[in-house]
């Protein structure tokens, strides 16, 4: 370790990093944030180059390497080089069952606690299971990383294992991790973020109070219940043409059109519903070359008014998101605290529509398949899309607490049809009200499934 290290200073750790800070304090016994992605490499892998590669990106990429400690100051962060990650290759081949004894250690492993004063936080392995076959093995604690830091930092090992092989490489390099954490500051010291809040503000002002679950009484114990429904042959090409004619790209159709699906049954003319979506807030930002935690998560207001056509719904909700995006880098964790939530207390993210359009890394000579074995604990009720960048393979994952059962069991039966008949030629002129009673299913997951509490605004407590 180098005498720059050594002396390093401990630096403060974000909004979003302190959060799950404070549900490790609550629960230090469980694995509640752990996120672990799983990659197959399958073909004429070069195996001594693809360990190289691996090697180099556990250099490179530093939050692998953070390390975390308490004291009177708070907690604080820095980047340990004794903490960078060695690659663990195995060759099971040999024993029983190659895939199931991997999956076997796998989830064994996302099922350990992490310590994060004491533990390494992250693992990485590369676990030979046949003969041209591998299973690239990712894990780490959410306070970490993000669903999008994780895509990066699979984009950037198949780049570097490219550049072993002496192909034209990829994605660079990753910019230092304290870059970020230097953006971050001068945004929440700056004019920006005043406005961010103002924005924020207006946009609750008027809504019904948001539910708010204590950390430390969240009920993590009964496993979520889930369901990926099939799709219809021909779904991707009607969502991009409809997008097309929207004039939008197809995710954020297919957000708005969950999102719309989600608050059937709320009043038309009624205060907004809020639906959650994650957003990466990474646009302009240093973060786009960063794998960090930098994802924030933010209430999309949804709301029906009497009459109105699926058309124009898209036209009114579309320009809500794009506002949601312009102020988007504005925490939600500042915005709990600007509604009154005390310390261990939080938003209760339900429900939540979750939009990934990521392609998996291209590893030359290889095919890869991305698989998300854990990405921490939801809340309540979340509809997961996930596909390629350019909408193929689109597939639908629905989970929820088991308390919403009968949700599930309607997203399952009823979303996608909707979503068919919505992406139909002529479906912009008619009724959103009409197109979401067709085959309607049930009461709408619009409460929370655990127990939470209403806050009041900070206008009804001043």
């Amino acid at each position: 370790m180098t005498a720059e290290f050594r002396d390093a200073a401990w630096l403060e750790l974000t909004l979003a990093q302190l959060d799950f800070w404070e549900e490790f304090r609550f629960h230090p016994d469980r694995p509640l944030s752990t996120v672990a992605h799983c990659i197959a490499i399958e073909g004429a892998a070069d195996e001594v180059a693809l360990v190289a590669a691996l090697s180099r990106l556990a250099r490179e990429a530093e939050v692998l390497a953070l390390r975390f400690r308490d004291g009177p100051g708070g907690p604080r962060q820095r980047v340990d080089p004794g903490r960078i990650p060695a690659v663990r290759v195995q060759d099971l081949q040999r024993t029983p069952a190659p895939e199931a004894r991997a999956r076997r250690m796998m989830a064994e492993d996302i099922a350990r606690p992490i310590d994060l004063e004491r533990d390494p936080l992250c693992a990485l392995w590369l676990l030979r299971v046949g003969p041209r076959r591998w299973l690239w093995y990712l894990r780490g604690h959410h306070i970490l990383l993000d669903g999008y830091g994780m895509s990066l930092i699979e984009r950037r090992a198949a780049a570097l294992y490219a550049e072993a092989l002496g192909h034209r490489a990829g994605p660079g390099p990753f910019l230092p991790f304290a870059r970020y954490l230097e953006e971050e500051t001068a945004y929440r010291a700056g004019p920006r973020h005043n406005r961010d809040q103002a924005h924020w503000a207006g946009v609750l002002r008027d809504i019904p109070d948001l539910g708010v679950l204590p950390k430390g009484g969240e009920d993590y114990a009964p496993p979520p219940l889930a369901a990926a429904p099939d799709l219809p042959a021909g779904l991707e090409a009607q969502l991009q043409q409809a997008a097309r004619t929207a004039g939008m790209g197809w995710p954020d159709l297919l957000t708005l059109l969950s999102a719309a699906w989600i608050a059937r049954d709320h009043p038309a003319g009624a205060p907004g519903l809020p639906v959650w979506l994650p957003y990466q807030s990474r646009l302009g930002s240093v973060a786009a070359a960063i794998p960090a935690l930098v994802v924030n998560i933010l209430p999309l207001i949804v709301s029906h008014r009497p009459g109105e056509t699926l058309g124009a719904f898209l036209d009114r909700s579309g320009q809500t998101l794009r506002g949601l995006r312009r102020h988007g880098r504005y925490r939600v964790e500042q915005m709990a605290a600007d509604r009154g939530l005390r310390a261990g207390e939080r938003f209760f993210f339900s429900p939540l529509v979750n939009v990934l359009p990521f392609d998996p890394p291209e590893f030359p000579g290889c095919t890869a398949q991305s698989e998300v074995l854990a990405a921490g604990p939801g809340d309540g009720f979340n509809l997961t899309w996930s596909a390629r960048s350019d909408g193929s393979e689109l597939a639908l994952s629905i989970d929820a607490d088991p308390a919403s059962a009968g949700e599930v069991a309607a997203a399952a039966r009823a979303l996608v049809p909707f979503l068919a008949r919505a992406c139909a030629p002529d479906a912009r002129d008619r009724p959103l009200a009409e197109l979401l009673a067709e085959h309607s299913a049930g009461p709408a997951p619009c409460h929370p499934a655990r127990t939470a509490r209403p806050i009041a605004s900070r206008q009804e407590k001043t």
